[in-house]
């Protein structure tokens, strides 16, 4: 792993980028071929994403 993101734009720049791939994930489900396995990978990287920004936050962010 990488040093943690100290400073504000370097955390607001990881955040955007997070949500961005998890738009991009969630552009290419064919809602058709959708299962459970994918749902459930949705929510992580929801979780995953609040994660960072509480943790963000406690930095001080």
């Amino acid at each position: 792993m990488g040093s943690p993101i100290q400073d504000k734009n370097g955390q607001v720049s990881f955040l955007k980028e997070r949500l961005n791939m998890f738009l991009d994930v969630l552009d290419a489900i064919d809602p058709g071929d959708t299962d459970i396995e994918d749902i459930d990978r949705l929510i992580e990287m929801i979780d995953d994403l609040e994660s960072k920004c509480r943790e963000f936050k406690h930095r001080g962010m």
